[in-house]
């Protein structure tokens, strides 16, 4: 009899860690989300997108809790550049405001086998880490005049209007983190980068589909610690002296014919 009633206690006290997990995890996401939709609300006049933003967001995060008790929190928070590509191919988001003469910049990034380092470092501790890359990552893009797009996870979709504030927005965060793994303080997480420069269309064009297909694939290619680029985007920034880039290789690009040469800032 005191056996079950310890395994009773026990299994209850299992599910009130995985109800409390799946509630922090969805917290972190609707925080997220509702200040995406603040920045939003000060840049463009769109009710009914606020509208369906907000309900969005509730409906993340009782997704997200049930992912949790389904699949465990590693499912919840585990990010994919395609998904992030996917997503903006299927939302087609408005870039136009971000530039003003048809150009657009898109930067891709997340963290390099983020899985292993989740199930290395526990729950408890990955979702601090996560809220940390998250306020480093969006303060940076601030100081550059990025705009972030969409962020799932560990990984971001972040617009410029140039291509030489992405890469240096891609130094610097790999600056930061750098810094902070020295210090100890990251669990040494590495970030890959890609980043593709083409026109943006209102109303996502297929054109601003490639571009942005383009981007993500780049990001695909690059290594923890690296920022890749496009030839597109090394054109752009030969003017910038201070500025350098590997001799770079080639590669197969999934959704693209031939081969594409890929540019690594030194």
């Amino acid at each position: 009899m005191h056996d079950h009633l310890l395994t009773a206690v026990y299994g209850l006290a299992g599910i009130a860690l995985i109800e409390a997990v799946a509630l922090a995890i969805g917290w972190v996401l609707l925080t997220r989300l509702r200040r995406e939709a603040d920045e939003l609300r000060r840049t463009a006049d769109n009710r009914s997108w606020l509208i369906s933003s907000g309900r969005e967001a509730v409906k993340t995060v009782w997704q997200t809790a049930n992912l949790v008790r389904k699949e465990g929190f590693g499912a919840a928070v585990r990010s994919s550049i395609e998904d992030l590509a996917d997503w903006a191919e299927v939302e087609r988001p408005d870039l136009a405001r971000v530039t003003p003469d048809g150009k657009v910049a898109i930067l891709f990034s997340d963290i390099e086998e983020s899985t292993a380092l989740n199930e290395r470092v526990g729950d408890r501790a990955w979702v601090k880490l996560i809220g940390e890359h998250d306020k480093l990552v969006r303060k940076l893009v601030k100081q550059r005049d990025g705009h972030v797009v969409k962020s799932q996870g560990d990984g971001f979709m972040i617009a410029f209007a140039r291509a030489e504030q992405a890469v240096r927005c891609g130094i610097d965060m790999q600056d930061a983190l750098q810094k902070d793994a020295q210090r100890k303080r990251n669990n040494g997480i590495r970030v890959r980068i890609g980043v593709h420069t083409g026109r943006s269309v209102r109303r996502g064009d297929d054109l601003f589909g490639r571009n942005v297909a383009m981007a993500a694939r780049v990001a695909a290619e690059a290594g923890g610690g690296e920022i890749l680029v496009s030839d597109a985007v090394r054109d752009a920034l030969k003017n910038c002296e201070d500025i350098s880039f590997d001799d770079g290789r080639d590669a197969e690009l999934k959704g693209f014919a031939g081969k594409h040469r890929l540019y690594a800032v030194a």
